[in-house]
């Protein structure tokens, strides 16, 4: 048989050769296979070369996608990526740095900076495994005392809308959480205990309306001196870079920026004076039970604010500690608490505070003598040309006589002012043109531009600002009695106490209008004065000093014999104008007075006024009194001088 296949060949469909003897082979193979239980029983063929076609090109492509990736990851996405991985190599942390202070004329410190502890949420440093993500919460909110669920809940709404790269979950940190926190804080996964600052501020329902407060997230000024002085009191922080391995684990760290700590205000302020202020002007309100009210005391000299209260005020501690949005809402709605700084935003009717400017122009227009009398007999009636027997009449608050413009400011004579500034029949008056433009010339209806956010323009009315604002005919037309009117402060004028103080000072000073300001100087970390606000004048020589010094000789006699008389108890002469300006509320007022001391050498311009004062009572002037009995006892020397000076 052998023999006789011996050089044969079989021919498979598959077009392989296979010799006869590997047939033969293969089936002795396959026996022996039967026997040991071997149930493979197919035959092994070679792979055809289609076979190999098909895997090579597939290999080939393979290769191919993986070349692209490749090149698409290093060449085109390649700094893309090179940036990623730097970002996780390498970390970059701020240090600390504090904000500028603010002092009171005599160094006195009104803001701190105190060291605080919050507790930081960090979605990138958080474990991979839920067990240990969970372990990490629940022990964190048994450290704070606070609800495990809640705290998930507020971690999951951070994680799923918040883009930001941390959230603050506890903030002061009291020292005993602090130290619980401290011991554990490295298995607490994607939680840090970070050092902040945050601002204190002295006695602040005193101070709060001036220096305002800083935003607790963003650390910026958000109101008062705070936010007008924030680039020079902003602080900027140093910035650490930490090197990590592909664990994770710092390797080294590196100083990229030195932290600079924020300038330093020195102000005008006598922060003993605004105290002072603040209580007298508090008692006042309380015992007449009026609405609230406004204090603010100027240097005539410098234009600096010795004292500015506004009443009610507010906590300006509250905006270094998380509240939430009910307590808010709470203070937002108490009464006894308000955002409103009256000094610089609340434009009221002036009442007689206005005569001593009126006196002024009256005298520079040649409108009448400083000694002619004009006869009070407690009243001015104007005909009515519509209807005769129904003249229409305006009131003084008593009969004054024969009174000329000394005696018209000392006694607060309506009937006088109402000629001076609105004429009647032969007589002529300065008319409301007139009156607008001295009002102008001391400041009043215009931007005083104090230091501080906020400041209200005020208003002086006039015939075109009448017709605009009324829509009926019959109400538009400016008359004669609206200029009689404004000649007393009362009407549709609206003046901010700031301007009052400010004009104030003009006639203190001799007829310089200074720029009201707060701030006086910046210091550096090292307390270096590196720059000075020297005194701005406005506007000087608008009235002769001749006619200042009349007017001023009338505020004198209001003390000595007038409207003022409580002043004579100062250890210093002293010269004031009173103010009772009518309201739409029933049988109540605003209660004013502007003064100004010593009468010959003034260092001190005080102006005050109390909210809605029911008929009868004196409001401010015991609030002037008070004050500058105090403020002047504090200062008087044994040899009976008075040192004053900054």
């Amino acid at each position: 048989m052998d023999k006789y296949l011996k050089g044969k060949k079989i021919r498979m469909s598959f077009k392989e050769n296979v010799e006869p003897e590997e047939i033969f082979l293969d089936a002795i193979f396959q026996k022996k296979e039967k026997e040991m239980g071997i149930t493979e029983k197919k035959m092994e063929v070679l792979l055809s070369k289609r076979v190999f076609q098909t895997f090579g090109v597939v290999f080939f492509l393979i290769m191919l996608v993986l070349f692209g990736k490749t090149f698409q990851f290093q060449i085109i996405d390649g700094q893309e990526f090179s940036a990623l991985a730097e970002k996780n190599k390498l970390k970059f942390y701020q240090t600390q740095a504090v904000r500028g202070v603010i002092y009171d004329r005599n160094l006195k410190q009104l803001v701190f900076n105190q060291q605080s502890f919050n507790l930081v949420y960090y979605k990138k440093s958080l474990s991979d495994d839920e067990v240990e993500r969970l372990k990490s919460l629940k022990e964190v909110a048994k450290i704070i005392n606070e609800d495990s669920n809640e705290l998930q809940k507020r971690i999951e709404l951070y994680d799923e809308f918040s883009e930001d790269s941390s959230l603050i979950i506890s903030e002061n940190i009291d020292h005993k959480t602090l130290i619980l926190l401290e011991t554990k804080i490295d298995e607490l996964s994607g939680f840090e205990v970070e050092e902040s600052i945050v601002r204190d501020y002295t006695d602040s329902l005193v101070f709060s309306h001036l220096l305002g407060y800083i935003g607790r997230k963003d650390k910026q000024g958000k109101a008062g001196l705070e936010e007008f002085y924030e680039e020079e009191l902003k602080e900027n922080p140093g910035i650490i870079q930490t090197e990590r391995d592909a664990s994770g684990n710092p390797i080294k760290k590196e100083i990229i920026s030195l932290p600079k700590p924020g300038n330093s205000l020195v102000l005008w302020l006598d922060a003993d004076l605004q105290r002072k202020l603040d209580e007298e002007l508090r008692k006042s309100i309380e015992r007449v039970g009026a609405k609230g009210g406004a204090a603010v005391a100027l240097d005539p000299n410098t234009g600096g604010i010795l004292a500015s209260v506004s009443v009610p005020s507010f906590d300006n501690n509250l905006f270094s500690q998380a509240i939430s949005e009910e307590e808010f809402q709470e203070i937002l709605n108490d009464p006894n608490i308000s955002f409103f700084n009256r000094v610089i935003s609340s434009e009221y009717p002036t009442g007689s505070v206005i005569k001593p400017l009126i006196a002024a122009a009256a005298l520079e227009e040649d409108i009448i003598p400083a000694a002619e009398q004009i006869l009070c007999t407690g009243e001015v009636s104007i005909p009515n040309p519509y209807f005769p027997d129904k003249p229409s009449v305006f009131h003084d608050w008593k009969v004054h006589g024969w009174t000329d413009l000394r005696k018209a400011l000392a006694q607060s004579c309506n009937v006088y002012f109402y000629l001076v500034g609105g004429g009647l029949e032969d007589f002529n008056g300065l008319g409301v043109e007139r009156i607008k433009k001295y009002l102008h010339l001391f400041g009043w209806g215009e931007i005083a531009g104090i230091d501080i956010p906020g400041e209200k323009k005020g208003l002086i009315p006039d015939p075109a600002w009448k017709e605009a604002y009324f829509e009926n005919s019959a109400d538009n037309i400016w008359r004669l009695g609206d200029t009689y009117n404004l000649s007393i402060g009362q009407g549709y004028i609206g003046i901010t106490p700031l301007q009052v103080v400010a004009s104030f000072g003009a006639i203190a000073n001799g007829g310089k209008l200074y720029q009201p300001r707060i701030a006086h100087q910046i210091l550096d970390a090292e307390k270096n004065v590196i720059e000075t606000y020297n005194p701005k004048i406005i506007k000087e020589n608008f009235i002769v000093p001749e006619s200042l010094q009349i007017v001023r000789e009338g505020m004198r006699d209001a003390v000595i014999y007038g409207s003022s008389v409580s002043l004579n108890s100062l250890p210093v002469e002293a010269a004031a104008k009173t103010g009772t300006a009518q309201i739409p509320r029933k049988d109540h007022y605003h209660s004013w007075v502007s003064v100004f001391a010593p009468y010959d050498n003034p260092e001190i311009v005080l102006t005050i006024i109390v909210e809605e004062v029911e008929e009868g009572q004196i409001a401010a002037l015991p609030v002037a009194e008070e004050t500058l009995n105090w403020y002047f006892g504090e200062e008087v020397e044994e040899d009976g001088s008075i040192d004053n000076d900054f």
